[in-house]
């Protein structure tokens, strides 16, 4: 079967960074091939010349037996191939019709017709299961919504190579099916879509074949998956056997040290309430539109809290105030990275020190020395994967920024509480377990943790109780003794009748 897309021998190297060497594979028409890698592997960055964004120091694409010359994305686009990034490209303060036709308005004489735009967006969505309204603007979009409108407009483009960068981490169930129904059309018409993903399941269940990359260089390549295993492509992304990813392990749990009575806020309607105590990982799971991400906002401040009050230790911490939740031991890592947690444009050094500064630069006279030694020390401890501290942290794979954010938060010198949510979300296997074995750490010296995350298998595994978010209220706790995964699942399902269903067949 001859190959429609050809990488050959890809390389590209940054300032102390070799990020690419060599990098050689095919992929035929009508196929979904898995691309793989722990974060900082070199997916982003070969994907990225594949989508015209940077160019490749040596090597050549070629589509369909023509050498691409690709010196920007529009020209990526003008060769019909068109990438889905893991970090969305929306207008926020767009409607979805403005953002799926941005620059091929429909318009007479100049002037747009904004009501053949929404029907013609609108009919395009139906077709391809997309259940939203044009004319609703972006930014009140949930972040599965607005992700399952990217991949739209890649359909819509009809490209005939499509690159999709963890195209479920943001996904429900549903939608995550009506994505993998989407793929299947695309296989059919003869597409070729490169799936790039951490999910084992996902890459068995969609993908012909896979790419596997490690440290920048091209660790394994399957034409087929044919007697491919899953420890067998694990072990080919970290170079070495992961036989238990979460690696939970008991630790002394003692008083309570996060008391939530009864909060409600405009998102959050019904008045919720929980404890998390010392030494403890509490887990939050429940399906999209649960509320989880809301109460974890209300609790840290980020959102103005209606009624109900918040306590660490006893001691009341200050409503609507971030700050004085931070100053109170209380700090979040939150589920949107690129709009919530990095601070885009500055360095892995500021975005570390950013909220310590005070301590070290209280007349704010920065103190470069004292900022330079504590982003070095995180760097190493957390083995943030970076060519210096200087280093835009956009430029970061996603599993490296979640850790410079968790550096932002340890800087501080009394973190007692400290909120997760979705925090391997688009993050390798390999480092996973890291991010697992540092929030156990946490938590044995006393920490408590609370981990939002709509990765049941993730919230088990690493949990010692988990809280099951339905509707905007607590459905349910479970100690680890009862963790079943029918049973929390059943919890977190708004209709009691499918529920039931499947508390039965457990």
């Amino acid at each position: 079967m001859t190959d429609f897309l050809e990488f050959s021998n890809i390389s590209k190297s940054y300032p102390g960074v070799r990020a690419l060497s060599g990098i050689s594979f095919g992929v035929a028409k009508g196929r979904v091939h898995g691309l793989m890698g722990e974060n900082g592997a070199g997916k982003s960055t070969l994907i990225k010349i594949l989508s015209g964004d940077i160019r490749a120091d040596e090597g050549e694409i070629r589509i369909d037996g023509v050498v691409q010359h690709f010196h920007s994305t529009r020209d990526a686009f003008a060769a019909r191939v068109t990438v889905v990034h893991q970090e969305l490209q929306l207008v926020p303060e767009l409607s979805v019709a403005e953002n799926l036709r941005l620059g091929h308005f429909p318009a007479k004489a100049g002037v747009i017709s904004f009501r053949e735009l929404v029907a013609d967006v609108g009919s395009k969505l139906k077709e391809i299961g997309v259940d939203v309204d044009p004319r609703t603007k972006v930014a009140a979009l949930s972040i599965g919504e607005r992700q399952m409108i990217e991949i739209a407009k890649a359909v819509m483009l009809d490209a005939r190579v499509i690159a999709l960068d963890e195209p479920t981490s943001s996904l429900s169930s549903r939608e995550s099916e009506i994505l993998f129904t989407l793929i299947e059309r695309l296989r059919e018409q003869g597409k070729v879509i490169l799936y790039i993903s951490h999910r084992l399941d996902e890459v068995f269940r969609l993908c012909d074949g896979v790419t596997v990359l490690r440290d920048g260089k091209l660790a394994a390549h399957h034409a087929s998956m044919e007697g491919v295993t899953r420890d067998q492509i694990v072990s080919e992304m970290v170079g070495r056997e992961i036989s238990d990813i979460w690696g939970w392990r008991g630790r002394d749990v003692g008083d309570v040290r996060l008391k939530v009575e009864g909060i409600t806020g405009s998102r959050l309607p019904n008045p919720v309430g929980f404890e998390a105590r010392k030494g403890e990982i509490l887990g939050f799971f429940g399906l999209v539109g649960a509320g989880r991400s809301e109460l974890m906002r209300l609790v840290y401040g980020a959102d103005h809290r209606h009624a109900g009050s918040v306590a660490i230790d006893g001691k009341p911490v200050a409503p609507s105030d971030p700050r004085q939740s931070i100053r109170a031991g209380l700090v979040l890592c939150p589920e949107d990275r690129k709009f919530d947690g990095i601070v885009q444009g500055r360095s892995v050094s500021d975005n570390i020190a950013i909220s310590a500064r005070r301590h070290f630069s209280p007349l704010g006279i920065l103190n470069l020395g004292k900022e330079a030694a504590l982003a070095d020390g995180f760097i190493r401890s957390l083995r943030i994967r970076t060519p210096s501290r200087k280093q835009d942290i956009v430029n970061l794979s996603g599993g490296n920024q979640q850790k410079v954010i968790l550096a932002r938060w340890l800087a501080e010198t009394d973190v007692r509480v400290l909120i997760v949510d979705e925090p391997t979300r688009g993050i390798d296997v390999g480092a996973k377990s890291e991010i697992y074995e540092l929030l156990y750490s946490l938590a044995e010296s006393g920490l408590a943790i609370v981990v939002v995350s709509s990765e049941l298998p993730e919230v088990m595994g690493i949990s010692d109780r988990i809280a099951v978010m339905c509707g905007g209220s607590i459905a349910a706790t479970f100690d680890r003794a009862d963790f079943n995964e029918r049973t929390i699942l059943a919890a977190a399902l708004p209709d009691r009748s499918a529920a039931e269903a499947i508390k039965k067949v457990s």
